[in-house]
């Protein structure tokens, strides 16, 4: 039988289901009894839009330089979400230098999509800081999108919104990043032509947020509802600001502001950035983001009341503007639909990866293979030349943090050909740290390793090294050529404020507790990470490999 690479497989297979309705064990939004808690998803889907297509929600989030890129998610009701797709096969686009995005890129690539649904397709526009605003199409939400189209070329140009006017023109809205433009808190508008995949007119300023009241306003989604053009978008920053509603008779403006979304006496900060939908019976809701640190930017969903004519968020309105709600009656139209959330456990029985795993950059066919076979199968790869720490590794096949508390648990049976040579288990952010199997000259070891402020090239630090005499080791010949295999279990626990504490097992039932604690430290512009590696300490040695039976999501203990 053919074998078939993690890479493609991700792209062939990402947009099907072969598994029953996943529900997670550490965080459930759906409280059973027509109602929901906030955060919806305890998870990072950063700059989170949404849409209903018919009966079906559709969400989409920045993946940034992660690969695949641009989830999509699925929902029946605005509380209860799936990973059902990708948009994004890999990053090379149209404008990136060729090979650009496969080594790390952190902080780059996709922020702040757009998605829409306009006749019969499905859109996601998206802005690249560095290169300009895309979009990607289809039909098929489920099945492979088409090549990306670069609308704008440009650096700074973000956050963009397409609106589809009832007289068939159309426009599209961006912000400015001013690390890229050296400008921001500014929205622009410009016409774009009927397929929306061209700029044809001029950049128009709409709102200058440089007024002493809304700086750094960004994100802005366009809408149009009883004559009046809304923006949608956050202003005061990530942490500590608020949601404007901008509105106009005219696409050009001049456009009323008015404050209709902050943390009032709320711990949710920031309300940030996000989508408005209306339900099949004429309710409107905000999906929207709040930056939670090491657990990223994660999934809130307020209610919304037209009062009016403006779109006023959340509870106890006061002068037009809401506060977040912490539980709250589910969407109507949903009530009575299946309690499922975002897979997070992966047993690798089948001929496909999970849809919740990333890469760090566009995947290598040499990174792994999926089977059959009941596990996974990962191949070593070299350092890359004057190796400082792991945030230039692109082989890190990662999943989001699912809640404020868990478990993470895999069992790995290793074949590690060289000295030096090394997988593991690894959270990743700025800071970072792993417990790792290295073969020596003399056998095999664990060693605990951190790394703090990566970004800046600090070096990693091995914080303890225990040998492992008792460690069985089985051999197999390929020809002449022996073939040791050893088999270890790692863990991680995972308390409130992201503290780490790792531990390992000879036998899957008695693990050791190895110290210090780690305490988890958000990537750039991302949340923390947990999942698994292997390294070939020397170029052109012979590939390692690692099989991962399972990694498994649990309940914090």
């Amino acid at each position: 039988m053919r074998i078939i690479s993690i890479a493609i497989l991700l792209l062939i297979n990402s947009g099907f289901s072969f598994s029953q309705a996943f529900r997670s064990k550490v965080w459930v939004a759906d409280q059973g009894n027509g109602t929901y808690k906030n955060p919806v998803l305890h998870a990072d889907y950063s700059d989170p839009d949404v849409i209903r297509v018919g009966e079906d929600y559709y969400m989409t989030a920045s993946s940034f330089n992660c690969v695949p890129g641009l989830p999509i998610l699925h929902s029946k009701d605005l509380v209860n979400w799936e990973i059902v797709n990708y948009a994004l096969q890999d990053l090379n686009l149209d404008g990136v230098p060729a090979g650009f995005f496969d080594k790390p890129q952190h902080g780059k690539g996709v922020w702040a999509p757009c998605i829409r649904y306009h006749k019969g397709e499905y859109m996601i526009y998206w802005g690249d800081p560095d290169f300009g605003i895309y979009v990607v199409k289809t039909k098929d939400i489920l099945g492979k999108w088409d090549k990306p189209i670069r609308v704008m070329p440009g650096k700074g140009r973000i956050d963009p919104s397409p609106l589809f006017d009832d007289d068939g023109k159309v426009y599209l809205a961006h912000a400015w990043a001013g690390s890229r433009a050296r400008l921001n808190s500014i929205i622009t508008v410009c016409e774009m032509n009927s397929e929306g995949t061209k700029v044809i007119g001029e950049e128009v300023l709409i709102f200058d947020g440089n007024d002493g009241i809304n700086h750094t306003i960004e994100g802005g989604k366009f809408y149009k509802k009883n004559g009046f053009y809304y923006l949608l978008a956050p202003a005061g920053g990530v942490a500590a600001g608020w949601q404007l509603a901008l509105r106009s008779k005219n696409i050009y403006g001049p456009y009323e502001a008015m404050r209709v979304l902050d943390q009032g006496s709320t711990n949710i900060n920031g309300p940030h950035q996000g989508g408005l939908v209306e339900t099949q019976n004429g309710e409107w809701w905000f999906l929207h983001f709040q930056d939670k640190g090491a657990y990223g930017r994660i999934t809130h969903l307020q209610p919304v009341n037209w009062q009016d004519d403006w779109p006023v968020m959340g509870i106890n309105a006061r002068k037009y503007c809401g506060e977040p709600v912490l539980s709250y009656k589910k969407p109507v139209a949903g009530k009575d639909h299946l309690i499922v959330t975002p897979k997070e456990t992966d047993e690798f029985d089948a001929p496909k990866l999970g849809l919740q795993w990333q890469w760090h950059a566009n995947p290598k066919q040499s990174y792994g293979f999926t089977s059959s076979n009941g596990y996974l199968r990962m191949y070593g790869q070299y350092y890359p030349e004057n190796f400082i720490n792991f945030w230039d590794i692109p082989n890190l096949l990662l999943q989001k943090f699912p809640a404020e508390e868990f478990s993470v648990k895999t069992k790995l049976s290793a074949t590690l050909l060289n000295p030096g040579d090394k997988t593991g288990l690894i959270i990743m952010g700025l800071d970072y740290t792993y417990l790792a199997l290295t073969k020596s000259e003399s056998g095999y070891a664990l060693e605990y390793t951190s790394c703090k402020d990566a970004e800046d090239k600090t070096p990693q630090s091995v914080i303890s090294r225990t040998d492992l005499t008792q460690i069985k080791e089985n051999i197999k010949y390929n020809h002449a050529t022996p073939i040791p295999d050893v088999t270890i279990y790692l863990k991680t626990d995972v308390s409130k404020g992201g503290v780490c504490c790792f531990s390992y097992s000879l036998d899957g039932k008695k693990y050791v507790k190895l110290s210090p604690n780690f305490t988890a430290r958000k990537g750039k512009w991302i949340g923390a990470k947990v999942g698994i590696f292997i390294m070939n300490d020397q170029e052109n040695s012979s590939r390692s490999w690692v099989d991962i039976d399972w990694f498994r999501i649990e309940k914090y203990n």
